[in-house]
């Protein structure tokens, strides 16, 4: 099965092309040149496709700089920094998506696809009216109007799938196909190598997802809100989420060190399961004793890593 994706190079639209890797489309995947500022989101699409074994990825210029009216297609309009508001922000830029999805439709005809797929999200986005559910029913029904494919009486379907999820659950739908996070660029503000300014609607929707997928992921592993409020070693603020998946704790903590002579050697805690756990009849499941929890926090393992 031939699937043409537009691929930006940020997290939604990555996350896309490896759930179609999965579902074993063969991947044909699209990106825009279209004069934005955070033009390393192309680099990022790139190394994206490679990754994946992807039959063919193509970049498109479009100059839509040239028309300006958005913060990430003109320099003298600034990118917002003050968090999301309400309304459409000023990083819309006009028409963008009908564009996009009118060239890979064309693709798709050369091709001979059916199937045409955007990672647009209506959930945690910027409001922009290109992402909402409506819009994508409208441009499948123009798709089957306009075409040679659609005449003919053969259907064309345009697929969003990721477009009623959190960022949380596109992070953890991610997290478990393998993504590679920090390949992606989100920032509206990146520089020439990818770095996030931290700042802008873009970053902050990112952090809040990962923020989330792991508080997720803590709950499940049953640790105690008190390890969940401290901080690296090195002392630097930092999300209270995000502390746990990031630190690299100093011993192993599924196993207990014992002295052997001069040595010490780890001994895995399922074999001294006497000591280290007790059977919770209710749920039939092991849980900690409480001299297992004063021996200190615990690592929560999110699968995913940023890029700044």
């Amino acid at each position: 099965m031939k699937a043409i994706a537009i691929v930006s190079g940020g997290m939604d639209s990555v996350t896309l092309a490896h759930v179609l890797k999965a579902e074993g489309y063969t991947l044909h995947l699209l990106s825009f040149d279209y004069g934005q500022r955070h033009s390393a989101e192309l680099l990022a699409a790139a190394r994206v496709a490679k990754v994946l074994g992807a039959i063919e990825q193509r970049t498109l210029s479009l100059g839509l700089a040239q028309f300006g009216g958005s913060a990430l297609t003109d320099t003298s309009i600034a990118v917002p920094v003050d968090g999301v508001q309400p309304g459409i922000p000023v990083t819309y830029v006009p028409a963008r998506n009908t564009i996009m999805l009118s060239l890979a439709l064309a693709w798709a005809e050369v091709l001979g696809s059916l199937d045409i797929f955007v990672g647009v999200n209506a959930v945690d986005y910027s409001g922009y009216p290109d992402c909402r559910p409506e819009y994508i029913a409208a441009f499948e029904k123009m798709a089957n109007l306009a075409t040679r494919a659609g005449v003919e009486g053969v259907k064309l379907a345009i697929h969003a799938p990721l477009i009623d999820l959190s960022k949380a659950d596109i992070i953890r739908t991610g997290t478990a196909l393998g993504v590679d996070y920090g390949l992606t660029v989100s920032c509206y503000q990146a520089d020439a190598e990818g770095r996030a300014c931290g700042a802008c609607d873009s970053c902050r929707l990112r952090a809040e997802g990962f923020a989330a997928a792991c508080d997720c992921g803590r709950a499940r592993q049953g640790l105690r809100a008190r390890d969940a409020r401290r901080r690296p070693r090195n002392g630097r603020p930092g999300p209270r989420s995000m502390v746990r998946a990031h630190r690299r704790p100093r011993r192993d903590p599924c196993a207990r060190q014992v002295r052997s002579g001069r040595q010490r050697r780890r001994v895995p805690r399922a074999l001294d399961a006497g000591r280290r756990y007790a059977l919770n009849d209710r749920h039939d499941q092991p849980r900690r004793s409480a001299q297992a929890h004063r021996r200190g926090p615990y690592r929560v393992a999110c699968g995913a890593r940023e890029n700044g």
